[in-house]
């Protein structure tokens, strides 16, 4: 199962910068590339350490074609769209709505599945488009995933060799929108 997720947007990673750059009380604009770079990593750790989306985006996962329900990876999931048969040769095809039902459940995951099983040409696997994520702002995440963020892009810029381990109060922030799943 492969999931691939647009980029954040800019005014997400600008906002983030800012408060960054507040925390490290830096009023000059001389690291803010290094910075901006930092934010976009500590995002992105934010969301593998919490297994969410922190940021609404779109999204394309690939699942086995079951008849039996799938859950998808990315969560929280907002919306699942079209989605396309991968057939074992590499090509696509779109399936009709008819093929395959889709169901978010009430945490947020989004479930798939083939309807009937397919005639003729049978596919492994389906390609989803869907939405996902927790907030649409920077202002719009909880505050302690927002600190956390802070805190570790802050940490990785005062320590660019990477030599002190992260501070323990980024995790313990994070802690609790962890969602775990067991295989």
């Amino acid at each position: 199962m492969t999931v691939q997720m647009e980029a954040i947007g800019q005014p997400i990673i600008d906002a983030a910068l800012a408060e960054v750059k507040s925390w490290l009380r830096i009023s000059l604009s001389d690291d803010d590339e290094g910075l901006m770079a930092l934010c976009r990593s500590a995002i992105a750790m934010a969301e593998d350490f919490c297994a969410q989306r922190l940021f609404v985006r779109g999204g394309t996962e690939i699942i086995a074609a079951s008849l039996y329900w799938e859950r998808m990876r990315a969560c929280p999931v907002r919306s699942v769209g079209a989605a396309q048969a991968l057939k074992a040769d590499g090509s696509t095809v779109p399936l009709p709505v008819t093929e395959y039902a889709a169901d978010i459940d009430a945490a947020g995951d989004g479930w798939v599945r083939v309807v009937a099983p397919m005639v003729g040409d049978a596919f492994p696997r389906m390609e989803l488009f869907f939405v996902a994520g927790l907030a649409e702002s920077w202002t719009d995440i909880p505050d302690a995933l927002r600190q956390g963020v802070v805190r570790l892009a802050a940490h990785l810029f005062v320590n660019p060799d990477g030599g002190a381990a992260p501070p323990a109060i980024v995790t313990a922030l994070w802690r609790p929108w962890r969602r775990m799943r067991l295989a």
